[in-house]
Formats: structure tokens, C-alpha cells, sequence
């Protein structure tokens, strides 16, 4: 080469060397982190998906296929797996149903970037064509949905029946979706529009029985016997107290211990400490009180042999040992005030129900209040289960379902299951991409793709060749059936609706949103910074 005189090599000026290699590393990683967790749960997605057995640490195993309780139990390192951990668990305290297909949706959405990002499409354009992707997307979906009445009470069975059929007591769903219906319509305030608190519902597993025998109570369970012995285990026309304090003898401070030397004094004591019993327990019989509440005591015994001893014979039912945190929700049933002090503990004070009465329920016995005057807004069910394993499903189970329903009340409209919404979506946003330009019109594409992830799993789940039903689901939607889903019952795609798969527009919303929320923020990560602790 010939240098020419009035040629001047020139400096590059202010370039510092720029690696551009390890943002792309670190967004691969992520990626490749956050779709190994999805991948992991992708097979328990659908009535047809399988359980996950989850052994902790302690040597406790729980089988589930609920996506927030494999995942919450998963020992999970990369921080971009954990986003996807946090993900379903936002899905669970939003709508409490789809745990699982908000991951899958998730793992897909990822897939999708990853293409995009070898094509040369800059992070920020993909993030951003995204977030109008899920706008569209939410747009299809609520024009797909049809509204429904809380009075319709079908309606609302028919969508916990199909929440229940991908769960492990799937063929017990005719019996557990009037059950859900019924607990979440009898707490659901009237004048508060879509306002529904699950903690008013108290769910409580009895072992014994079969799932069968779960029960729906409109009033109040305690999962302890009464204390007494010969005390009376029915009591009608009850008037029930509920008392803060101890009936027991005063302890001295933590750190002082009385010594008594001779039987003069000890016989004084006892004198003294059953002088003390007897006087609150009169005053118990002068109130009329004949089933009496204890909460826990942290301290001393709440409740004393002799002072049991003494409302046996004044025919008291005592249920000792209420848990501190159940104590709202026995006031809130009720309708009462905790007593704190013997001088309060007046007629006045007390609560009336019809009937309280002790029950046997497979090894254990429990106490039960029905009639209760001026109830609050609450209601018990006791799960019934053959074995802890059986019974722990089928409590997560009835959670879903209940969640399902509190959806339809918060947002009161229903869409079609089995993958129907899905491919409606992503035919929409195929033929949306066509009057894009530019980087958007490749980015609503890989979204579009993205969305067929629930139906060829639903389809690879059940047995069926996913691509041939994805092909067929796909022809059906473009011919304007847009119901057309798969019945995984059948093998076969049917209008879903007919076949009563519905859910809530609620649920499907949410997983969108917060599905591709996350890979955004996934997108947007450059590099991993450890801190010095």
C-alpha cells in the first residue's frame, strides 16, 4: 500500500472499546433461565396435564399440579427464573386461576424475543411493540367474551367445574363447583361492586371420609372438641360467650416461684385458687351463658381441670384453645365482641344460635354452631379426604375454584376454554401485523406465534399430534367459529362452549398482561450486578 504524503492517518477520538457481546450474553441467559422454568410446568397445563411430586427438605411431599404450588416449593437460583416464580404468584393473588398457562404464556412470549433479538431488532423496540401487543390482545379478548349475571348461577358452575376438571379431584367437580358458588355468593357483599374477601370463607381439612363428604356450613366450625369431660355435648337454643381472659389460677411473673413449706398455707392456696375459679364461674351461670369460647393463652393454661371440673357441672360446653388469628373471624360470624375482663362478661355480651352441638367427622371430632342469630357474612367448609396427600390437593383445588368465582364477581363476564381464546388471538394479531410496518409488523408476528403455545400443549398433554389440531383449530377460527377449541375429552375440536369449558375473562386477561409485563422486564436487563454484602 502507498501512503500519499497529504494523507493523515486519524485517531478514533473519545472511543472508549465497547464489548457488545455480554449485554446479548446476559439477555441469552435470562432467556434461556426464565424458558427452563416454563418448560418445567408446561406439562401439567390442562385437564389432561400431569402432577408434579414435591419432595422439601424436611421429607414432606405434596402432588399438585397447581403452577404457584410447584413453583413456590421450587428451588429456583437465577434471578430471571425467580421473575417467573414471582409471576405466578401475581397470577395467583389476581385472579387465583391460570397459575400455570401465565408461565407457559411466559416461557413462549420469550421464545419469540429470543428470534426477534437474532434478527438484529433492538430490545427497547421489542419491549415496546409488545406492550401494544398486549393492549390489542386484551381488546380481542373482551370483544370475544360474553357478560353474565351473578343470578345465573349455571353460569358460575359451569366455569369452577372447569377450573376443578385439570385438578387431581377432577371427578369430583359436580359436587366441589356448587359448593365454591355458594361460599363465594354468600359472602359477596351486595352494594360493594366486585368486592369478594376469600378470608370470609373459612375452608377446614377433616382426615377421613372421602372427598365426597365435604360439606358446605353456614355458620361456624371448630376444628377442636369441647373440653369437658362430662360435660354436655349438645346444647340447644345456645347463648355463647367469648372470653379473652384465663380461668385458671394467677402465675407469678416469668422469674419469681412461690415456695410453701407447710400444709397450713398450701391448703390456703388452694382454698384461695378455688375461691378465685368459682367466683368467675358464677358469674358465668349468672349471665346465662352455656357455651363458653376460650382464645389461647400464651402464658398459662386458659382454661384450669377444676374450672372444667365446675362448668361441667353448671352445664357449660367450653371449646378451648382458639387460635389467636381465628379469633376476627369467630367475631366477624358471630357478630360479637371478645370479653377481656370478668366484669364485662354480662347477658348482654353474649351471642344467641340455635344449636351447638359436638360431631364426629372420620378420626376427629368437631364442634359445630348453625342458626346463629344476626350472622355475619361467612361461611365454613370442611374438606374431607381419604389421606393428607388427597386432602391438600383438594383444599389448593377448592381455592381455585373459589378464585374463579370471585373473578366472575369482580368482572363479570365469561370466554370460551380450551385454547379458543388463544388461537383468536393470535389470527387476529397476524392479520393486525399485516398493516404494521416495519419492526412492529415482525414483533405482533412472534407475539401472534407466541399465543398458540396453551392450545399445542393442551393438545400434546391429552395425547393428541399438536401440530394436525393446532392446524385444524386454527382453519376452524379463520372460518369465524370462534368458539372452536379442543375438547380434550373427545380428542376432537367442538364448539367449547356447547361443551360447557367456559372461564373467566378475568383470568385470561391477567395472564396476558402479566405475562408479557414480565418478559419486558426480562427484555430490558443488560447485565447481572452481585452486590458486596
Amino acid at each position: 500500500m502507498v501512503v500519499k504524503p497529504n494523507m493523515v492517518a486519524k485517531k478514533p477520538q473519545g472511543q472508549a472499546y465497547k464489548d457488545k457481546s455480554k449485554p446479548a450474553d446476559i439477555r441469552l441467559s435470562n432467556i434461556n433461565a426464565a424458558k427452563a422454568v416454563s418448560d418445567a410446568i408446561r406439562t401439567s397445563l390442562g385437564p389432561r396435564g400431569m402432577d408434579k411430586m414435591i419432595q422439601s427438605s424436611n421429607g414432606e411431599v405434596t402432588i399438585t399440579n397447581d403452577g404457584a404450588t410447584i413453583l413456590k416449593q421450587m428451588n429456583v437460583i437465577h434471578p430471571a427464573a425467580k421473575m417467573l416464580v414471582e409471576l405466578s404468584r401475581a397470577q395467583d393473588v389476581e385472579a387465583g386461576d391460570g397459575t400455570t398457562s401465565v408461565v407457559v404464556v411466559a416461557g413462549a412470549l420469550l421464545e419469540a424475543v429470543e428470534k426477534l433479538l437474532q434478527m438484529g431488532i433492538h430490545p427497547t423496540a421489542i419491549s415496546e411493540a409488545f406492550q401494544r401487543c398486549s393492549a390489542k390482545a386484551v381488546d380481542i379478548l373482551t370483544e370475544m367474551s360474553r357478560p353474565i349475571e351473578l343470578s345465573d348461577r349455571e353460569s358460575l358452575i359451569k366455569s369452577a367445574s372447569t377450573s376443578l376438571n385439570s385438578k387431581v379431584v377432577s371427578q369430583h367437580s359436580s359436587m366441589l363447583a356448587p359448593i365454591a358458588v355458594d361460599a363465594v355468593l354468600k359472602v359477596t357483599e351486595p352494594n360493594a361492586q366486585g368486592s369478594v374477601d376469600l378470608k370470609n370463607i373459612k375452608i377446614i381439612r377433616s382426615l377421613g371420609g372421602t372427598i365426597e363428604d365435604t360439606e358446605l356450613i353456614d355458620g361456624l366450625v371448630f376444628t377442636q372438641r369441647s373440653s369437658g369431660v362430662n360435660g354436655p355435648k349438645r346444647v340447644e337454643k345456645a347463648k355463647i360467650g367469648l372470653i379473652q381472659f384465663c380461668i385458671s389460677a394467677p402465675k407469678t411473673d416469668m422469674d419469681h416461684s412461690v415456695i410453701v413449706s407447710d400444709y397450713a398455707a398450701m391448703d390456703r392456696v388452694l382454698k384461695e385458687e378455688r375461691a378465685y375459679i368459682l367466683n368467675i364461674v358464677k358469674q358465668i351461670k349468672k349471665s346465662g351463658c352455656n357455651v363458653l369460647l376460650v382464645q389461647k393463652s400464651i402464658l398459662r393454661d386458659a382454661i384450669s381441670d377444676l374450672a372444667l371440673h365446675f362448668l361441667d357441672k353448671i352445664k357449660v360446653m367450653v371449646v378451648k384453645d382458639i387460635e389467636r388469628e381465628d379469633i376476627e373471624f369467630v367475631c366477624k360470624t358471630l357478630k360479637c365482641r371478645p370479653i377481656a375482663s370478668l366484669d364485662h362478661f354480662v347477658a348482654e355480651s353474649l351471642v344467641n344460635a340455635d344449636l351447638v352441638e359436638e360431631v364426629a367427622s372420620g378420626t376427629t371430632k368437631f364442634v359445630k354452631v348453625t342458626g346463629i342469630q344476626n350472622m355475619g357474612q361467612t361461611v365454613s367448609i370442611v374438606v374431607r379426604g381419604s389421606n393428607k396427600l388427597v386432602l391438600e390437593e383438594a383444599d389448593r383445588s377448592l381455592h381455585d375454584a373459589l378464585c374463579v368465582v370471585r373473578c366472575l364477581v369482580k368482572k363479570r363476564a365469561l370466554i370460551a376454554g380450551g385454547g379458543a381464546p388463544e388461537i383468536e388471538m393470535a389470527l387476529q394479531l397476524a392479520a393486525y401485523s399485516q398493516t404494521q410496518e416495519g419492526v412492529d409488523a415482525y414483533c405482533f408476528r412472534g407475539f401472534a406465534n407466541a399465543m398458540e403455545v396453551i392450545p399445542s400443549t393442551l393438545a400434546e398433554n391429552a395425547g393428541l399430534n399438536p401440530i394436525a389440531t393446532v392446524t385444524e383449530l386454527r382453519n376452524r377460527h379463520a372460518q369465524g367459529e370462534k368458539n372452536a377449541g379442543i375438547n380434550v375429552r373427545k380428542g376432537a375440536i367442538t364448539d367449547i362452549l356447547a361443551e360447557n369449558v367456559v372461564q373467566p375473562l378475568l383470568v385470561s386477561i391477567s395472564a396476558i398482561t402479566l405475562a408479557s409485563e414480565t418478559v419486558r422486564s426480562i427484555l430490558k436487563i443488560d447485565d447481572i450486578i452481585n452486590t458486596m454484602q
